[in-house]
């Protein structure tokens, strides 16, 4: 009898110390990808800084009557011309940070902040 407690015992001992180093496989499980909608509308983007992880996604939705784009200051993203009521995806892929603006509309300008 005495030599089933001392196993409960290590058990249950063991059981904590594995809660409290994380070791359960649910401890660190990461979120799942998100998507955001940035809308195009009235000629500004919507929200004008978007705040987002790796692995998320970005959709633009223009719901303009007339074309946008969504390009990169440093042009490593350019959606081409987004026609009304057509949408373009981004994947956030690395860890940074974006202005971008219309092509078509220089004076549209917002910010992608990558965590």
């Amino acid at each position: 009898m005495r030599a089933l407690h001392h196993r409960h015992a290590y058990v249950g001992l063991m059981a904590i110390v594995a809660l409290g180093l994380g070791l359960t496989g649910h401890a660190h499980a990461q979120t799942k990808p998100k998507a955001h909608t940035v809308v195009i509308e009235a000629m500004q983007f919507s929200p004008q800084k978007l705040e987002v992880k790796v692995g998320d996604t970005i959709v633009w939705k223009n719901k303009d009557p007339f074309p946008h784009t969504v390009t990169a200051e440093d042009r490593s993203f350019d959606s081409g011309e987004i026609a009304e009521n057509r949408t373009w995806k981004l994947k956030a892929r690395k860890m940074g940070a974006a202005s971008y603006f219309c092509k078509l509309h220089s004076t549209m300008k917002a910010s992608l902040v990558v965590k």
